[in-house]
């Protein structure tokens, strides 16, 4: 049974790739954590700005929900350095100057003492042509495409562990769903004896019911004690379950919903329990519960 089972998926993993074009070496990390939809964050090296468009849609195509860290650093071991002047800065200098001269007497300042001052030389690195940083840019992504692939596995490994982990919780929870079933307290002669009990002791606390008052508040403590209703839900829930884990893919948040459920109804049961064992029964049932949506908030 458990070889029809399709794969889940986790949100949490992380990948790196790296490679060398163009002279230029880069590395890719990403990493994903657990998120109500899907919350992508870049950060890529300067002049790669324009690969953010195609490097989120990457992600989006293949990611349904987790809150995505992506980072792209880029270093250029090739790099030419170019020095140009700032003509801008140098005219100002230089008008200062002729300014200056005028009014303090002093020898004029050397060339390299104009050149070092702030601005007026401008060192930077030489940019790669538009074909090779168009190439880059190819081999780049490529590697993005490596990474996704890499995270995928990852989610996907981890989301066989949860698997195991969710399909022993249903388990459980099944087992108890048929213990608190077959417990001795919702026998029929139970039951009646409590119900028996409780009736006398409104009729001792108020005289003046009558018999016709009497046999309603009979049914309305039947009613309250009664926990066939949260059984068959209980039970309806883990077939549920078990429907969406076959379906596999992104059903975090049904299976989200449905752990909500299963607590609702636990809680129910706790409180119509007027049994200490079946008090206890729905206790372990939320215990277990608690475990299986703690699991099932990594699933995507």
């Amino acid at each position: 049974m458990r070889q029809m089972i399709k794969p889940l998926a986790s949100m949490t993993a992380f990948a790196r790739s790296s490679g060398v074009a163009q002279g230029c070496r880069f590395a890719i990390e990403i990493k994903t954590v657990n998120a109500r939809g899907l919350d992508i964050r870049l950060r890529v090296a300067q002049g790669l700005d324009d690969l953010e468009h195609q490097v989120r849609k990457r992600i989006s195509d293949r990611l349904n929900r987790g809150a995505v860290n992506f980072s792209l650093n880029l270093t250029n071991e090739n790099a030419q350095t170019e020095v140009t002047v700032n003509e801008q800065a140098l005219g100002t200098a230089l008008d200062a100057i002729d300014t200056l001269s005028g009014r303090i007497e002093a020898d004029r300042p050397r060339l390299d003492g104009i050149l070092a001052l702030k601005g007026v030389l401008e060192v930077k690195e030489a940019e790669l042509t538009d074909v090779a940083k168009e190439e880059l840019k190819q081999v780049i992504l490529s590697e993005v495409d490596v990474a996704l692939d890499d995270l995928l596995e990852g989610r996907r490994l981890e989301g066989a562990q949860l698997l195991d982990v969710i399909v022993d919780r249903l388990n459980e929870i099944e087992q108890l769903t048929k213990d608190a079933e077959e417990n001795p307290s919702r026998s029929r002669e139970s039951i009646l004896a409590r119900l028996k009990d409780q009736v006398e002791a409104l009729a001792s606390a108020d005289s003046s019911l009558s018999e016709d008052r009497l046999h309603q508040e009979a049914l309305v403590l039947a009613t309250k004690a009664d926990i066939r209703e949260e059984l068959d839900r209980l039970t309806a829930h883990v077939q549920a379950a078990r429907k969406l884990i076959k379906q596999g893919g992104p059903v975090g948040r049904k299976l989200d919903f449905l752990a909500q459920e299963f607590n609702r109804e636990a809680n129910t049961l706790c409180s119509k329990s007027n049994n200490v064992e079946l008090t206890a029964i729905g206790l372990d049932l939320k215990a277990a519960i608690d475990q299986l949506r703690e699991q099932i908030q990594n699933i995507e």
